[in-house]
């Protein structure tokens, strides 16, 4: 087992930091990794960054579905920039080591960001089931007051969940191996290392990652229930192409990240599952952030529009 720093605590010697043993612990490996992880983590800002000052600079964007992908933006942002420069790190150093309150936060900030992303995905479903099938009472059911509390909901309550779902994890004792079989602080491998009992830790992380899981994908699913119905009643061919335009991006973001989080969570975390995650995680913490911008991006007419504007603005000011 790597060095470790260790504080004694009756008979027990408690860890105080852990060592991240990464995706792959061959030494050749580790410079290619970087340049590949550095890449993608450079797409993912310029991608979420460039999505959100397009979208705040555009009046012509200033909607509600706009609004909701710019809060989508920001959160893969700080998503992928709570894991991606610690692990950048670890592929250049010898020691890969993270102080145990860092592993605390990092946990925390992970969780939060991921309950709230589910309710965010579910806000923009019930946006999409407004704009469908109610198209004449859009503008006064989604007025700025109710957009804005419909965003601060998700990120209250998942930063409010992160809280507690990071002091079950605070109360566990760990007095043995350091070593995290993984390239960040996850509950899974963490539970692994506990030398307590973790009945309630796990019990806690089953029941809020599968309610919250549940509870978003069936707001998501019952809003686009009821738009296809309104879709398949619409006359116009080209009013069922735009409707199904302005929902496909969303769908394809949707499956992407509740497909990696149920094979991720929804299950006991043995030696193999946690093996398992780690090529799970490397989808939903790099590449989902990394696509979502270019999904929206491509499938987009008024956001290639308004990215073509930008462009010609800043060459006319030169």
């Amino acid at each position: 087992m790597p060095a470790s720093k260790k504080m004694a605590r009756g008979n027990a010697t408690l860890v105080t930091e852990f060592v991240l043993l990464g995706l792959t612990e061959l030494p050749e490996v580790q410079p290619v990794l970087f340049v590949l992880f550095l890449m993608v983590y450079l797409v993912t800002v310029s991608g979420n960054l460039g999505m959100i000052v397009l979208i705040g600079t555009d009046s012509c964007l200033h909607t509600p579905m706009y609004f909701f992908l710019a809060s989508l933006s920001c959160l893969d942002l700080c998503y992928s920039t709570n894991v991606t420069p610690k692990m950048l790190v670890n592929f250049l150093s010898e020691k890969k080591a993270i102080s145990y309150a860092a592993c605390l936060v990092q946990c925390y900030f992970f969780i939060a960001m991921v309950i709230t992303e589910y309710y965010v995905l579910a806000v923009m479903a019930y946006d999409r089931y407004v704009a469908i099938c109610n198209p004449l009472l859009y503008s006064s059911k989604m007025s700025t007051g109710v957009c804005i509390r419909l965003i601060a909901g998700p990120y209250v309550y998942g930063f409010l969940s992160g809280l507690m779902e990071t002091m079950w994890t605070y109360r566990l004792t760990f007095c043995g191996s350091n070593v995290i079989n993984h390239f960040y602080c996850a509950d899974p491998p963490l539970i692994r290392l506990s030398c307590s009992d973790t009945f309630i830790k796990e019990t806690s992380m089953f029941v809020v990652a599968g309610f919250n899981l549940s509870n978003s994908l069936l707001i998501i699913l019952i809003s686009y229930v009821f738009i296809l119905v309104a879709i398949l009643r619409m006359r116009s061919a080209e009013g069922r192409r735009k409707a199904f335009s302005t929902c496909g991006s969303h769908l394809v973001v949707v499956t992407v990240f509740y497909g990696t989080r149920f094979c991720m969570y929804v299950r006991p975390p043995t030696d193999k599952s946690v093996e398992q995650s780690k090529i799970l995680a490397v989808f939903y913490t790099f590449v989902s952030p990394m696509l979502n911008p270019i999904i929206y991006s491509l499938r987009n007419k008024d956001v290639k529009q308004s990215f073509r504007k930008l462009i010609k603005r800043n060459l006319l000011s030169k």
